[in-house]
C-alpha cells in the first residue's frame, strides 16, 4: 500500500503539469462551433494564423502564457457547445463548479485556473465580492453587460483625478472620489476604487493602481501646483518636513527612496499575499515627459485616462518614465522567483525562476562596465571597453560619384523600432561572466571578445560594421558576439585574444519583445496603418497617421520611447551632483543593470542595418549618404522611397533589402530634402540623418 508521502508526491506532480488541451480535432470543432475564424483567433492570442492551424492539426502545441489563455477559451467554448452526446459541463468540470448561482459576469475565472488543485471545484462557492461603489457624473460608455477582464479590478488599471473629485477611468467610466488628503486618497484607491491590473506572468505580481493628479487635484490634496528648483523638475522631491509627507508617515504609510516626486509610490509592507501600494503621477510636476507623451499633459482628464489606459492594457501600468516602465515590463514578464516546493519539509517558498535574471545584482565584466564602475576603479582596469553603440556615420564627400550628385533628392528611411526587432530571439547571458584566454570563437555564446578586426575589408562607401562611427578598426578591441559573428559571415577569420563569456544563456527579452511588438502594431492599426496596405498606401497612411487620433498617436510615441528607454536603462549611469567616482549608484542594485544585454541589442541592430545596406548596394547600386541610429539617408531620383527601393518584376519588395511596412524592423519614410542640402551638411561635418529626423535621443541611459 502506498505511503502518504508517495501519494502527496504523485498529487504534486499532477498539479505541476502543464494544462492539458483537448485533441486537435476537438479544438477545431469548438472554434467552428463558436463561429470564429483561425485568423481572428490568432489575433486574439497574439500569434499567427499558421500557429493556430498547427495547433488544430496536431503539428505543434502552444506554450505559456498562450497555453493558459487558449485552454481557458476552449473550456468556455466547451461549456457552450458540448460535443454531441456529452454532458454540457463535462469539459469545464475541472475549472468551475458544476452548479453555481453566481451571475456569469461575476464569476472569477483567471488564466491560472488550470493550475488550481482539482479539489477546489468541490469547495463551496464563495459569495461574489461586493462591487465598489461608484457614481458616474456622465453617461459611461462602458457596457453594463460586459464582464471585466479581472473581477478584482472592475474599473481598470488607473484613473485621472480632477479637482472636482471626478476620477476618470478607462472606457469612459467616471468615479466619485471623496478624498481631500493624500492619505485618504490612498485608502480610497485600495478599498473602494476597484482599480488595479492582473499580473502579466503567473509567477509575477498584480500591478499597483495608478492615480494621476491634475494640477487642480494636486492643490486640493495640499500639494504645490509646481515643484521649483535648479534641477530638472522630474528630479525634484517634496522636502521631508512638508505637511503632506508628514501626514503620510503619521498614517504609517511609507515612501520609496525616490521620495514624493512626480512619480510617488506610497505603500505598506505586504500582509500575506495582499500588496498595499498606490502609484501617484502628478501632471503639473512633469510626470509625463513631453518627448515620450506628446501633448498628453494638455489633454482633458478623460482623454488622459484613455491614453494611459490603452498603454496600461497593451504594455504595462505606467510606473514612472517610459524608460522605467520599459525596465519594469521586463521583470513583470520574467519574474525573478516562482513557487518552489522544499522536498525536505514539503513547504512551498520562493525559488529562482529559470530564464529570469534572479533577485541579486550581478557585476559585469570589466570591459562591459563603465569607466566609473567600482569593478573598473577598484581593479585599475585599463584593457579597454566594449563600444557597441548605434551608428553615427557620414560618407566622405569625396566618395560621392557624379551620377549620385545629379540626383535631386536625399530621402531618409527610418526602421520601425529597430532595437525592438533586434531583441527578438536574442540569446543573452543569464549568469556571471567567466574569463577565458585565447578562446575559439563560438557565435552561439553571448559575451565580450577581444579580437582584431582591422583586416576586414568593407566598401568605403559603406560604414564599417564594427564601430559606431563607421570608421575601420585600427587594432584589437572588445566586441559583442554578434559583431564578431558578422566578421565570420563576411568570410574573414577571427582569432580572439581574450573573452568574458556566460555559461547560462536564454532569450530573456522574448516576452518583452512580443508584448511591445503587439502593442506597436495594434496601435498603428488604430491609426489606420495596417499590414494589408501596399507600399504606396502605407506611405500615405503614415503621412496622416498622427492626425487621425492624437490620443493613439501619443500612445504610439510612448511605446517607442518605452523600447529605447528600457534598453537604455540596462546601463543607467550615475546621476546627481553628489556622486563620486568609484561609488556604487542606486541602479547597480538592480538585477536588470545589465550593460552586456544592452550591448547585445545594439550590436544586433547595427549588424542588421549593415546587412541591409550591403544588400541594397548589391541590388540597386545605391550607397547611403549617412546613417544615424535607425535612420539611413539615400540619394534618390524622386521624393519617395518607391523611386529607389528594389522591387521584383511582380511588384513585390525584394527580400534582404529595406522594405516598407508597419512591422518592427521594416522601414518608413522619415524625411525628404534636396541632395545639395545634404551634401552641404556633409561638407560641414554634420549628419543629414540627424536633421531629417530632427535629432534623436539614442537609447538614453538616464531617467
Amino acid at each position: 500500500m502506498a505511503s502518504e508521502e508517495e501519494l502527496f508526491a504523485s498529487v504534486d506532480a499532477l498539479l505541476n503539469e502543464e494544462p492539458h488541451l483537448p485533441p486537435p480535432a476537438e479544438r477545431a470543432r469548438l472554434r467552428e462551433a463558436a463561429g470564429i475564424t483561425q485568423a481572428r483567433l490568432a489575433t486574439a492570442l497574439k500569434t499567427t494564423t499558421q500557429s493556430v492551424k498547427n495547433w488544430e492539426n496536431g503539428r505543434s502545441e502552444p506554450k505559456s502564457p498562450r497555453l493558459d489563455a487558449y485552454q481557458r477559451l476552449l473550456n468556455g467554448w466547451a461549456a457552450k457547445y458540448p460535443a454531441p452526446g456529452a454532458a454540457p459541463t463535462a469539459s469545464v468540470a475541472a475549472t468551475a463548479p458544476a452548479a453555481s448561482t453566481e451571475p456569469a459576469a461575476s464569476r472569477v475565472e483567471t488564466a491560472d485556473a488550470s493550475q488550481a488543485p482539482a479539489v477546489a471545484a468541490a469547495a463551496p462557492a464563495r459569495p461574489a465580492a461586493p462591487r465598489p461603489a461608484a457614481t458616474s457624473r456622465r453617461p459611461a460608455t462602458k457596457k453594463a453587460a460586459q464582464p471585466a477582464d479581472d473581477p478584482r479590478f472592475p474599473h481598470g488599471p488607473l484613473a485621472v483625478l480632477d479637482g472636482d473629485g471626478c476620477a476618470y477611468g478607462v472606457d469612459g467610466i467616471v468615479l466619485d472620489c471623496p478624498a481631500s488628503t493624500v492619505v485618504r486618497l490612498v485608502e480610497w484607491t485600495l478599498r473602494e476604487s476597484g482599480l488595479g491590473a492582473p499580473k502579466l506572468n503567473r509567477h509575477g505580481k498584480d500591478s499597483d493602481p495608478l492615480i494621476v493628479l491634475t494640477a487642480a487635484a494636486a492643490v486640493k490634496l495640499g500639494l504645490p501646483e509646481r515643484l521649483e528648483g535648479h534641477e530638472q523638475r522630474r528630479s525634484l522631491r517634496l522636502p521631508e518636513d512638508h505637511p503632506v509627507v508628514k501626514q503620510v508617515v503619521k498614517a504609517k504609510w511609507r515612501l520609496t527612496q525616490r521620495g514624493f516626486g512626480p512619480w510617488a509610490r506610497i505603500y505598506r509592507k505586504a500582509q500575506g499575499r495582499e500588496r498595499q501600494c498606490v502609484q501617484l503621477a502628478i501632471l503639473s510636476w512633469d510626470a509625463l515627459d513631453e518627448r515620450s507623451w506628446p501633448g498628453v499633459s494638455q489633454m482633458e482628464p478623460a482623454d488622459i485616462a484613455r491614453v494611459l489606459g490603452v498603454y496600461a492594457q497593451r504594455v504595462i501600468t505606467p510606473r514612472g518614465s517610459t524608460a522605467v516602465s520599459g525596465l519594469e515590463l521586463m521583470t513583470a514578464l520574467r519574474p525573478p522567483t516562482r513557487a518552489v516546493r522544499d522536498e525536505a519539509t514539503g513547504n512551498w517558498g520562493p525559488g529562482h525562476n529559470p530564464g529570469s535574471l534572479g533577485t541579486e545584482p550581478m557585476d559585469p565584466a570589466p570591459p562591459e562596465a563603465t569607466a566609473e564602475h567600482p569593478v573598473v576603479v577598484d581593479s585599475g582596469w585599463s584593457g579597454g571597453f566594449l563600444n557597441e553603440e548605434a551608428y553615427q556615420w557620414v560618407r566622405p564627400v569625396d566618395l560621392l560619384t557624379d551620377e549620385e550628385c545629379t540626383l535631386p533628392f536625399a530621402v531618409g528611411l527610418d526602421l520601425n523600432t529597430a532595437f525592438l526587432a533586434a531583441a527578438a530571439r536574442l540569446v543573452v547571458g543569464l549568469s556571471a561572466p567567466d574569463h577565458f584566454h585565447a578562446p575559439t570563437f563560438n557565435p552561439k555564446i553571448p559575451g565580450s571578445w577581444l579580437v582584431d578586426l582591422s583586416h576586414v575589408e568593407v566598401d568605403p562607401r559603406l560604414p564599417s560594421p564594427f564601430t559606431p562611427t563607421g570608421e575601420r578598426p585600427t587594432g584589437p578591441a572588445w566586441y559583442q558576439t554578434h559583431t564578431v559573428a558578422y566578421a565570420q559571415e563576411l568570410g574573414y577569420n577571427v582569432a580572439p585574444l581574450e573573452a568574458y563569456l556566460r555559461r547560462e544563456t536564454g532569450a530573456y527579452l522574448d516576452p518583452w519583445h512580443d508584448r511591445l511588438k503587439a502593442a506597436y502594431v495594434d496601435t498603428l492599426a488604430d491609426l489606420g496603418v495596417t499590414k494589408d496596405l501596399n507600399d504606396a498606401e502605407f506611405l500615405a497612411a503614415m503621412e496622416r497617421h498622427k492626425d487621425v487620433d492624437p490620443a493613439m498617436a501619443a500612445v504610439l510615441a510612448a511605446i517607442k520611447a518605452t523600447v529605447k528607454g528600457g534598453i537604455g536603462k540596462l546601463r543607467e549611469r550615475p546621476q546627481g551632483k553628489k556622486y563620486k567616482e568609484g561609488e556604487r549608484w542606486p541602479a547597480l542594485q538592480r538585477p536588470t543593470w545589465r550593460p552586456d544585454i544592452r550591448a547585445a541589442v545594439i550590436a544586433k541592430a547595427r549588424i542588421n542595418m549593415h546587412r541591409k545596406l550591403r544588400n541594397m548596394a548589391t541590388m540597386t547600386g545605391l550607397y547611403p549618404l549617412a546613417v544615424l541610429s535607425d535612420c539611413v539617408v539615400y540619394p534618390s531620383p524622386g521624393d519617395s522611397p518607391l523611386d529607389f527601393l528594389p522591387y521584383a518584376a511582380s511588384g513585390k519588395p525584394q527580400p534582404g533589402a529595406f522594405r516598407l511596412g508597419p512591422t518592427p524592423g521594416l522601414a518608413k519614410l522619415e524625411g525628404v530634402q534636396s541632395l545639395l542640402w545634404a551634401v552641404d551638411l556633409m561638407e560641414q561635418g554634420h549628419n543629414p540623418a540627424r536633421h531629417i529626423k530632427g535629432g534623436d535621443a539614442i537609447l538614453d541611459e538616464g531617467e
